[in-house]
């Protein structure tokens, strides 16, 4: 099966985490910013998760401005449409936008969108924001983003989520901000259950109210849990390649994202941070009819998933439906 022109939806994706190392250098170069001990060879290096996070941060300190970030979004749509992404959901944190400011980040989301928008008329991709707080900065911190979220809740800044160290404090630790979202009417997710087990895949749903999770894979742990999750109808963001190089499952072969599927859990398909783990939405496509066995018929249930999950308005979903459909 060939899947490079079929059209894909992508809820799960660090807009700062899909930057390739290309781009970094050339930014770094500009500002005389020495990312030697973050790239080597032309690729990132690091080795576990708590280094990645170390290796995600250098890098993204080059991006210092909204110009950066209006060049960091063209060169990440490009490189999705070129991977037959139709729609992608972007997590983009305002503590690297300005840090936490609300006035800063307005400026750094005008150019985002820009971009975005310019994309969408040039390559057919969508986007929407998912405003994000990184959790090792801590619940203070994320109140701030809350903040931001709030400010900027609209068309374009659709969700708000939480990525970063899983293992820093509890989900609930952060239900101020999530509150905070709630209210403007963004769509919550949160990652859980990649690093932090059963119970933070529990918290996350019943403490911060989340209608998605990000990986939640260790949900397959409880066979209760992954009963709960088709009762509430929660759609899990699945990264399997990326989950198979941090080595939360040792191949690929024991990624559970087809037992998750076949149990009856509404699960989508994501690349997480595709440069870092060289990842590409057609490659995770391939993996999953290489090991998994799986069709078109399957493929399209993804897709059908992430358009029903996804955090956008009925007459977006309707548009996606049809394309993904062929009508």
């Amino acid at each position: 099966m060939t899947f490079a022109h079929r059209p894909k939806i992508e809820l799960h994706m660090h807009l700062e985490g899909a930057m390739p190392p290309e781009f970094a250098l050339e930014l770094a170069g500009e500002k005389g910013v020495d990312l030697s001990a973050s790239i080597e060879k032309g690729q990132y290096k690091y080795q576990g998760f708590l280094e990645f996070l170390k290796t995600y941060e250098h890098v993204t300190s080059v991006i210092t401005t909204p110009e950066d970030y209006y060049r960091l979004t063209r060169a990440v749509l490009e490189q999705s449409a070129q991977n037959g992404v139709i729609y992608t959901e972007s997590f983009i944190a305002p503590d690297f936008c300005g840090g936490g400011d609300v006035a800063a980040w307005r400026d750094y989301l005008a150019a985002i969108k820009q971009a975005a928008d310019e994309m969408e008329r040039e390559k057919g991709i969508m986007m929407r924001a998912i405003a994000t707080v990184v959790r090792h900065f801590g619940p203070d911190v994320a109140k701030k983003i809350g903040i931001c979220a709030q400010e900027t809740a609209g068309d374009f800044v659709t969700g708000f989520g939480m990525g970063g160290d899983e293992n820093v404090g509890k989900q609930g630790d952060y239900k101020f901000a999530y509150d905070m979202a709630r209210e403007a009417g963004l769509g919550l997710t949160t990652h859980a259950g990649e690093w932090g087990g059963v119970p933070s895949i529990l918290q996350a749903i019943d403490d911060l109210g989340v209608s998605r999770i990000g990986h939640g894979v260790q949900a397959i742990e409880d066979p209760k849990l992954v009963d709960y999750l088709i009762e509430k109808n929660i759609t899990l963001e699945i990264c399997p390649i990326s989950n198979i190089v941090l080595g939360v499952y040792p191949k690929m072969q024991d990624h559970p994202i087809s037992r998750l599927k076949e149990a009856g859990v509404k699960v989508t398909v994501s690349t997480d941070d595709p440069p870092f783990f060289h990842s590409t939405m057609n490659k995770e496509y391939s993996n999953l009819s290489d090991v998994f066995g799986w069709n078109e018929q399957d493929l399209l249930q993804i897709e059908r998933n992430a358009i029903e999950s996804a955090f956008c308005d009925k007459e977006t979903k309707e548009k996606l439906f049809k394309q993904i459909e062929g009508r």
